[in-house]
């Protein structure tokens, strides 16, 4: 996620990070280097019709592309905000039974840790699992060599909910947390596996590729056939306006293609590292350890 203050707005003219101009560049130069060949071509080459053809056309083919293309990126923009509003509850909600865990099981800190720290693999594993990496790996570190079974278990984040659910099993079985407590510590569990349920949802699930494909088509063709209405109006300027309207059309798409995955790397996507840190911080020092480890920073404004 792009973290920076916000622009000057001289600032605007050369700012490329966290811009989508890179990914977009080689379309729209692509677009001005076919405007440039129009406006070469256009004082020898008679098109019949290209004179009478003009820009209305082009007006409202694109304002039908530009009503679709807000229609998708809202449609992304909302999966990117459930995206973080579910990460914002696994925060919440881990805090909570580390505050919980606290106050009910004040004397017994061996088994606070046994419950605490796997729930913070829980958080390092889910944003692995997201982002197609190694759970195993990322939760391997906070679990006791008795707990390790469960990094064989295919959804390492839901086996490791199960690891904390026994943990907690060990006093309501001694008698030390009543049955009412224990379904309150419970209910937390039920929580963080539906963040996980709501995250695998968002992910597994893609906006309808036909309708994605189409508007990747709809665009390219708008911005080919472009220079062509505009030449006999504009002149040499339909290389200027072409970019600058391919710019918009293309900027738009390959926004909407960040937000649809969420949970990803480009520099628009979610900081799920950041968050899980954020999860690994607070347990910690629920736990009493010092020194905790710092928040992670952003690198050249993005903050992963």
């Amino acid at each position: 996620m792009i973290v920076r203050p916000r622009p000057r707005s001289w600032q605007l003219l050369y700012i490329m990070r966290g811009s989508i101009v890179p990914a977009i560049a080689p379309k729209v130069a692509a677009i001005f280097g076919l405007g440039v060949l129009t406006s070469l071509s256009a004082g020898w080459l008679a098109v019949p019709g290209l004179d009478a053809l003009g820009v209305g056309p082009f007006t409202l083919l694109g304002l039908a592309l530009s009503i679709f293309l807000s229609f998708r990126n809202n449609a992304c923009h909302e999966r990117w905000w459930e995206g973080r509003k579910l990460w914002g509850q696994l925060v919440l909600e881990s805090r909570s039974l580390a505050r919980e865990c606290n106050a009910l099981l004040p004397e017994d800190e061996t088994l606070r840790r046994r419950v605490l720290r796997p729930a913070i693999g829980f958080a390092v594993a889910l944003a692995a699992r997201l982002r197609h990496h190694d759970p195993r790996a990322a939760a391997a570190p906070w679990l006791e060599p008795d707990q390790a079974p469960a990094l064989d278990r295919a959804n390492i984040p839901d086996a490791l909910l199960a690891v904390v659910a026994a943990e907690l099993a060990v006093p309501l079985r001694d008698g030390r947390l009543p049955p009412y407590l224990y379904a309150m510590l419970e209910a937390r569990l039920t929580a963080l596996s539906g963040v996980q349920a709501g995250c695998e949802r968002i992910l597994a699930t893609p906006l309808p590729f036909a309708y994605t494909l189409l508007l990747h088509r709809f665009a390219w063709l708008f911005c080919v056939l472009l220079p062509f209405g505009l030449v006999g109006v504009l002149g040499w300027a339909t290389p200027l306006v072409s970019a600058l309207l391919a710019y918009a059309f293309f900027g738009l798409d390959r926004l909407g293609d960040e937000l649809e995955d969420p949970f990803g790397l480009e520099p628009n996507d979610l900081p799920l590292d950041a968050l899980a840190r954020i999860v690994e911080i607070d347990l910690l020092d629920g736990l009493g350890v010092a020194p905790l480890p710092a928040p992670l920073q952003p690198e050249g404004y993005v903050l992963r």
